[in-house]
Formats: C-alpha cells, sequence, structure tokens
C-alpha cells in the first residue's frame, strides 16, 4: 500500500509540472502574439547628388520630396527642417515662401541662420537673419562664437544617427551638411531631402490658414543666446 502511495504521488506531482509547463508555454506563446511584430527598415541608399541645378544644392538623388514618405519614423533617424518661422529673406521674389507654413510630420525645425551666418543666397532674395549665431563663417572654416556650440550642434544633430535635412527650396538643408561635413560629421549619414515648397505627399502638416498661424503646434529649436558664454 505504501508503495502504490508513493507512486500515486509521484504521479500527482508529474501531472502538476507538466501543468505548469503547459501553462507557460502558452504564456509564452500569448506574449509573443502581444508584443508588436518589430520595424523592418528600409535599407537605405548611399547619399548621392541630383543632377542640375538641384544637384548644385546638394539635393539627394533618390531620398527627396517625392519619396521621404518611405523614409520617416525610423528610430535610427532625426528629422530636421532648417527653416526659420519667418524668414527675414524675401523667399517669396523666387516664387517660395518665408513663413513657415507647414512642414513634413516627424521633422524638428532647427534654423539654420541660428547656427552661422548666411551667405550665397540669390541676390533677388536680400538677406536673412543677422543677429547671433552659434558659429561664424571665416575662409570656408567653421568657428565656435560661444563655448556651449558644439555641445548644442552635437546634441540637435546626433553623430550617431542618420539625419534627414529640409528647408523650403533645399539651400538651407545643403548649407547645413557643409557645415556639418567640415565639423566632423560623416556625410555618408546626411541626406540632403530638399524643398517642403515641392512636398506633396501624405504627412503635410500645415500650421498656416491665409493670415491665421498655429507655430505653437511646430516641434522648434530655439536657442537662446543670452544664456551661452561668449568666446
Amino acid at each position: 500500500m505504501k508503495k502504490r502511495g508513493i507512486i500515486i504521488t509521484i504521479m500527482v506531482l508529474a501531472l502538476g509540472m507538466a501543468g505548469i509547463i503547459a501553462c507557460g508555454v502558452i504564456g509564452m506563446i500569448e506574449d509573443q502574439k502581444a508584443r508588436p511584430a518589430e520595424v523592418s527598415l528600409v535599407e537605405l541608399p548611399k547619399p548621392e547628388l541630383a543632377g542640375g541645378l538641384r544637384g548644385e544644392m546638394g539635393i539627394d538623388k533618390n531620398i527627396n520630396e517625392n519619396t521621404v514618405d518611405n523614409y520617416l519614423g525610423r528610430e535610427d533617424a532625426v528629422y530636421r527642417d532648417m527653416r526659420m518661422l519667418v524668414d527675414e529673406a524675401d523667399y517669396e521674389a523666387i516664387g517660395g515662401d518665408s513663413y513657415l507654413s507647414g512642414y513634413v510630420k516627424g521633422f524638428e525645425v532647427v534654423p539654420y541662420p541660428l547656427l552661422v551666418n548666411v551667405e550665397g543666397l540669390p541676390e533677388a532674395v536680400g538677406e536673412s537673419y543677422i543677429g547671433p549665431t552659434l558659429f561664424i563663417q571665416k575662409d570656408g572654416k567653421f568657428v565656435a562664437n560661444y563655448k556651449e556650440s558644439m555641445e548644442i550642434l552635437e546634441y540637435i544633430f546626433p553623430k550617431d544617427k542618420v539625419i534627414f535635412l529640409m528647408c523650403g527650396g533645399g539651400g538651407y538643408a545643403g548649407m547645413t551638411k557643409q557645415m556639418l561635413v567640415a565639423l566632423g560629421w560623416d556625410a555618408e549619414k546626411i541626406y540632403n531631402v530638399g524643398g517642403y515648397w515641392y512636398y506633396d505627399g501624405e504627412n503635410n502638416v500645415k500650421v498656416r490658414d491665409g493670415e491665421e498661424f498655429r507655430y505653437w503646434e511646430v516641434p522648434y529649436h530655439d536657442i537662446e543666446f543670452e544664456y551661452l558664454h561668449k568666446l
């Protein structure tokens, strides 16, 4: 009888363990079902200049206003629109827009004229912003104006990320890439997507309706120069 009792006890324990294991397996299966599938990132083509004037501005041949929607939302990338909310340059004179009337979803606005003095604009548009800047261009080199200039630049444009740049027509974006590369960024990880003025995709976020602006909706990086330490 004792032997039979021991056998029954062992069988009960075995069935119990089997039940626990089965529950664990089922739980793992259900947990896997509940987890979102990992996003498969589209492989990025190497930066390649477009032809003609667009190429002279540094706009990419493959990732541009027509294709950028295919590359939005990447965790390995940051997206920067280099326009001012209101630019002092008269871009209407060349068929553009001096106002930031909208932006592509996912892009954060970082005004290029706050980074460095603007050079090389078309004569028709006049001068852009001429106030304080993080850097100044001297003989093709970029010299910091403030102790924190490089730290701010590295925060806004992290070197371990792919960087997508955009502006109104592609000019500020191209100038930003030139600046970053000159200061040590990897040119192969920076794309000049071109201009918002020519974007007709599904991620257009408009912040202007006639003379009404909703600039509080814009993800905007301002630079408080009064708190920086001038060199």
